[in-house]
């Protein structure tokens, strides 16, 4: 019992930290003049031949075919959910994108309640009301204010179709993870992951050559971090949704907030951080009351 905890925290301390560092790397590359859809397809891949080498050492025999239907769904929106992710946060800033993904606890937790019959108690759901209350300090930080105008932006439409695609995903990616293991549902996200960003990437008409011509030695490193970071942002979170329930673990990666702030502030030179600090401490406030609660 006492491993089994232990080995949660990292889980969960590893997807904090892990995710923030993979939206720089994706935004840095972005920047660089690469399209988000080629830095999607490219993550997948990459980590999908990883997969294939270890492919043999699991048991597919007992496999049932709603593991196939699911996987399948998982990879549509997954390939979907990064893809938005990456589009916003060419344009926006990481310290407010960041943010916005507190919502997802509240979709994931409705969808859960329909789908996993997952059911939120009285603390639960007030911590999740005080991290949707933070997100206000961080959005008024914006031009717009926290206002409907602020909605009409690009990256913040990519960011909010990015949280409703990948808190789906989620949900789905436990029934996944029932109907298997955490390690057969990380691979299967990698191989359906690839197959749909593909499709997405040729369906655009973008050319694959002219994207693979953009990419230089000095960019080489970017790449580098950013698998390695997606590849523990999503090994650690299949282990956790093995774990616990989607809605809460989900409330826990808001950590991450103040993770992606700083780093917004540090790289990027994005202001306003003491307000954005402020709504980060009370959804932070949220999530420890979900833990201990």
């Amino acid at each position: 019992m006492t491993s089994t905890i232990l080995i949660l925290s990292i889980a969960i301390l590893l997807r904090i930290f892990s995710n923030p560092f993979a939206n720089v790397f994706q935004k840095k590359l972005t920047i660089q003049g690469l399209s988000p859809l080629f830095v999607n397809f490219l993550t997948y891949f990459i980590l999908g031949l990883i997969c294939l080498a270890f492919v043999f050492q699991l048991d597919w025999e007992n496999i049932s075919a709603d593991f196939w239907i699911y996987s399948v769904i998982m990879g549509v929106l997954g390939a979907l959910g990064n893809l938005f992710l990456v589009k916003a946060l060419q344009a926006g800033d990481l310290s407010v994108l960041g943010p916005i993904n507190a919502y997802k606890a509240v979709i994931s937790m409705l969808i859960g309640f329909f789908l996993l019959h997952e059911i939120p108690d009285i603390w639960g759901l007030i911590g999740v009301g005080l991290i949707i209350a933070g997100s206000y300090f961080v959005l008024n930080t914006t031009e717009e204010g926290f206002t409907w105008q602020l909605f009409r932006r690009k990256e913040i439409q990519f960011r909010i179709w990015a949280m409703i695609l990948t808190a789906t995903e989620a949900v789905v990616g436990k029934k996944v993870i029932l109907l298997s293991s955490y390690i057969h549902s990380f691979f299967t996200w990698c191989w359906f992951g690839t197959v749909f960003s593909l499709l997405l990437l040729l369906w655009s008409k973008e050319k694959l050559q002219n994207s693979l011509q953009k990419i230089e030695v000095s960019i080489i490193g970017i790449f580098v971090g950013l698998i390695v970071c997606i590849g523990i942002t999503q090994f650690s979170t299949t282990y956790i949704f093995q774990q616990m329930p989607v809605g809460y673990a989900l409330s826990l990666f808001q950590l991450s907030v103040l993770v992606n702030i700083f780093l917004g502030y540090r790289i990027f030179q994005e202001q306003d951080i003491y307000k954005k600090l402020i709504g980060g401490v009370i959804m932070i406030i949220g999530s420890v009351m979900i833990i201990l609660l």
